[in-house]
């Protein structure tokens, strides 16, 4: 079998870095595509229309270089298109190729986290009108109790690195607290959009040990070896040679400053134009 497959991360911007750095630590002998689509960041604002619109036009381009599978780092993405796409386009277009989200994968272990059975979830507007996390939670931890509160701002503060600002700080403050007058409870707090542990340093000292913040990455990562190890088919397809490819919608100075203090290792991105 040809072993040319590569695996594939979107998202809507920096974040899906946090997923793909946990991603190489745990399986480091695969070869991985970054696509970020930070032109068009933020997508928790947007329709679903256009989400789902950004999101295959992002899966569509890494299939094209090559990727077998694909994880849509982005909760928005996961949210608003993953289903459709897993559903509606892969059999007709795409039938030998997968694409995962991070929304499933971040809930299976939450109940290992929680004592007081009381979970808060910080994400995007979008994910959290969606109402994913809710409906996935009642499903695999019944007896879990969920508060949501949106973050509209927080992308647009980490895109454009503001987030170490008095005015980012004031804003990441109020709607933590927001979420803790829902119910002085919870004791764990799952960062439900990927580009939330660029500031966990920050969100900690808002926090102040009230709950532990889970980060997707390492949940994700986690179950990816073993969606690997449960499709053997599929894994065989892909290459065991580490590589990293980056592509962005930004500008390459632009990106590639960020994504290497993001990443902890030298990013070099090549820009793209999906229009």
């Amino acid at each position: 079998m040809d072993r040319s497959g590569k695996i594939g991360v979107f998202d809507s911007g920096f974040g899906g870095l946090t997923v793909l750095r946990a991603i190489v630590q745990e399986l480091p002998n695969y070869n991985y595509v970054y696509f970020g689509d930070n032109a068009r960041a933020p997508y928790g604002n947007k329709s679903f229309e256009r989400i789902y619109e950004y999101t295959l036009e992002g899966v569509t381009f890494l299939f094209n270089q090559g990727c077998e599978l694909v994880i849509l780092a982005c909760n928005t993405a996961s949210a608003k298109a993953l289903r459709t796409i897993q559903q509606r386009v892969l059999p007709l277009k795409f039938p030998n190729q997968r694409v995962l989200g991070v929304i499933r994968p971040s809930t299976e272990e939450i109940e290992t986290f929680t004592r007081t059975g009381k979970v808060g979830i910080l994400g995007t507007e979008g994910t959290i009108n969606s109402k994913s996390y809710l409906l996935e939670l009642a499903k695999i931890s019944p007896k879990i109790e969920v508060f949501q509160q949106a973050c509209p701002l927080w992308v647009p503060l980490i895109e454009e690195r503001q987030y170490n600002s008095t005015a980012g700080k004031l804003i990441f403050a109020s709607d933590i607290e927001r979420l803790f007058q829902k119910n002085n409870a919870i004791d764990t707090v799952i960062l439900a959009c990927t580009h939330y542990p660029i500031i966990t340093s920050i969100l900690e000292e808002i926090i102040q040990g009230r709950a532990k913040l889970i980060e997707q990455g390492p949940l994700v990562a986690n179950k990816l070896r073993d969606y690997l190890e449960r499709h053997p088919t599929l894994e065989k397809t892909l290459k065991k040679e580490f590589q990293l490819q980056f592509f962005s919608t930004e500008q390459e100075d632009y990106f590639n400053d960020h994504a290497t203090e993001i990443f902890g290792a030298r990013v070099c991105v090549q820009q793209i134009n999906l229009a």
